[in-house]
């Protein structure tokens, strides 16, 4: 179990500054966001739950949230609401320096504090995602950080493309004439006729009514790279949380059978620990609460992975 040490403001203020400048707020806008509720419903799609009745609909979205937030909860006997789970603080380490009590507290719990000090493995069980009883909102946070800067960037592309040059006007007959000619050009007009006193003899002479500056769109046109660099990005998280893709910038025509067998396998290493730390801790709670708590990994198809495994006091035995 991880130990943090507490920081006040002022010290977490020092702390982010020296991760990104206190100019750059790529968090606190709506595309991250976006982009932050965008991936954690893209990673909660890679695992299957088989959980009680009565923690179906909107309970069912709140334990995902606290799974994928705090990376466990407890799970304990109340006499309102039965067999239930919760999010929780943990106390105390046994032998193996893992905790002993969980802390759960909630308004609409019976008794006067409206908080609960459950004995682990006596009252109370915990259900855990990760061995290191943390959550993967870093990984989610990680990811939409830099895809928002991503999409700001790709929005900006888009604006400027849309600028292909601009013209000065010297008069204003000159400025009325060419709007004349751009609202023509613009209705699909295959020819614009103007007077040629408008220009002089000599169109780039300083007497020229006009000044043209040209902008080369191609040159600054980014965004198929950026669209290329997002793939990449919405890649690289599919293969953190155990989405097996492949990336198109990576052509598969050209990857051999080991080499597409290596991706997948690296695409899943993360939901494989998953998958065994919640089959680990949900045999003890369907042991302890006699219920049928279950999960499978929906997008793992790989012969060196068995999802049919079941747990017994021996450890793992593959079914």
């Amino acid at each position: 179990m991880s130990i943090y040490k507490p920081y006040y403001f002022d010290e977490l203020n020092k702390l982010k500054a020296g991760y990104k400048p206190s100019t750059v707020k790529g968090r606190n806008n709506l595309s991250f966001g976006y982009w932050q509720r965008s991936l954690f419903q893209r990673a909660c799609s890679t695992l299957v739950f088989d959980l009680p009745d009565t923690w179906q609909g909107a309970v069912k979205d709140f334990f995902f949230y606290c799974l994928f937030m705090f990376g466990f909860v407890v799970v304990f006997n109340d006499d309102k609401y039965g067999i239930t789970y919760q999010p929780c603080t943990l106390s105390g380490f046994d032998l193996y320096y893992q905790p002993t009590k969980a802390l759960v507290a909630n308004p609409a719990f019976k008794t006067g504090n409206k908080s609960k000090e459950l004995i682990l493995h006596k009252d109370a069980e915990l259900l855990k995602l990760t061995p290191d009883y943390l959550g993967i909102f870093d990984i989610i946070d990680f990811y939409a950080d830099k895809i928002s800067e991503l999409d700001a960037s790709l929005s900006m592309s888009l604006i400027n493309s849309k600028l292909a040059y601009l013209v000065g006007a010297k008069t204003k007959a000159g400025a009325q004439a060419l709007k004349a000619m751009l609202d023509r050009v613009n209705k699909g007009e295959p020819a614009v006729i103007f007077d040629n006193k408008l220009i002089g003899d000599d169109p780039i002479s300083k007497d020229s009514p006009f000044q043209v500056w040209n902008q080369h769109v191609k040159e600054n046109f980014l965004c198929e790279e950026l669209l290329r660099t997002f793939e990449s990005l919405l890649y690289d998280f599919d293969s953190e949380v155990g989405i097996p893709t492949i990336n198109n910038n990576q052509k598969k025509e050209r990857m051999v059978v080991s080499e597409a067998e290596a991706r997948t396998i690296d695409a899943t290493s993360r939901s494989i620990i998953w998958y065994d730390t919640l089959k680990s801790s949900m045999f003890d709670i369907n042991k302890r609460f006699n219920i049928n708590l279950d999960v499978t990994l929906r997008y793992v198809n790989n012969d060196n992975v068995n999802t049919n495994e079941t747990f017994d006091k021996g450890g793992v035995v593959s079914g």
